[in-house]
């Protein structure tokens, strides 16, 4: 695909990405795919998709409390805990406002590992990255922001939320739908929006402006950015992903390439 070559003008040492479409064929690859990248919190999906995967197995329900007094494990995926950004401490009530957590995400971590009782990055690795060959994909740290992984790995895990076979299709479904509508919030890097929806793990784009997605893309695409200067999107009208990774962290430059090349891949996309 000639647009992924746009990432050669972005103001980064390295940059990787690739476009991958609903029915697992690679549509076009750029850059050094196997190259290991900080996925900051790109991570979060993958922690998500792997809480989705303890759930259906049965040792958490999606409603049970986790977290804070009155907080449950869909209330920890979709940022409405109340938990702070980076502090374990209560700053609204569940359920009342949409404040995106990376405490949210290591609590919720936590829950599924004493559910479990295995630690949270090995259940990762045996639910989500084992079986869908993420060789290349680690968690040392934060469920929330400590991931690293190649774009040929991320590929791998756009192909299974898009056509799934470690979870039922409702369940992803459910994933990309938007919990709790209506709540406004930050999105980190873009300011206030008004609503800021979220579903379970999943940013959902909606008609959010400003916003890290195309111009072009459709509100039904969900995904997630990381502040290392990563995204992994997923538009199901398109019926397509693109993943791209790189070692600059996000800032002006990524708020001014990454619309502009993700509506160049639609159109690409568009014409066939």
């Amino acid at each position: 695909m000639q647009s992924l070559a746009m990432i050669e003008n972005w103001p980064v040492p390295t940059a990787a990405a690739a476009v991958v479409r609903a029915d697992g064929t690679v549509a076009g690859s750029y850059g050094p795919t196997s190259h290991r990248f900080p996925l900051a919190s790109v991570t979060k999906p993958l922690a998500a998709y792997a809480a989705l995967v303890a759930y259906e197995e049965g040792a958490v329900e999606l409603d049970e409390p986790a977290g804070p007094e009155g907080s449950t494990v869909r209330h920890l995926l979709a940022h409405t805990s109340g938990l702070a950004f980076d502090e374990h401490r209560m700053t609204a009530p569940p359920g009342t406002r949409r404040l995106y957590s990376n405490a949210g995400f290591e609590v919720l971590a936590d829950h599924i590992a004493k559910a479990t009782e295995i630690p949270f990055a090995e259940y990762l690795h045996q639910a989500v990255l084992e079986p869908l060959g993420m060789t290349a994909t680690t968690l040392d740290g934060s469920p929330a922001k400590d991931g690293v992984s190649t774009v040929d790995d991320l590929v791998r895990f756009a192909a299974e939320v898009q056509a799934p076979r470690l979870l039922d299709a409702r369940t992803v479904l459910e994933a990309m739908t938007v919990v709790h509508p209506g709540l406004s919030g930050i999105l980190p890097g873009y300011g206030h929006q008004k609503p800021n929806d979220w579903g379970l793990g999943f940013e959902i784009r909606d008609a959010k402006s400003p916003h890290w997605t195309g111009s072009s893309s459709s509100p039904h695409t969900f995904g997630h950015f990381g502040q290392s200067g990563t995204f992994l999107w997923i538009d199901p009208d398109a019926r397509a992903a693109c993943v791209a990774l790189t070692d600059r962290a996000f800032g002006p430059w990524a708020i001014e390439a990454w619309p502009s090349f993700t509506d160049a891949v639609l159109a690409q996309l568009r014409r066939g």
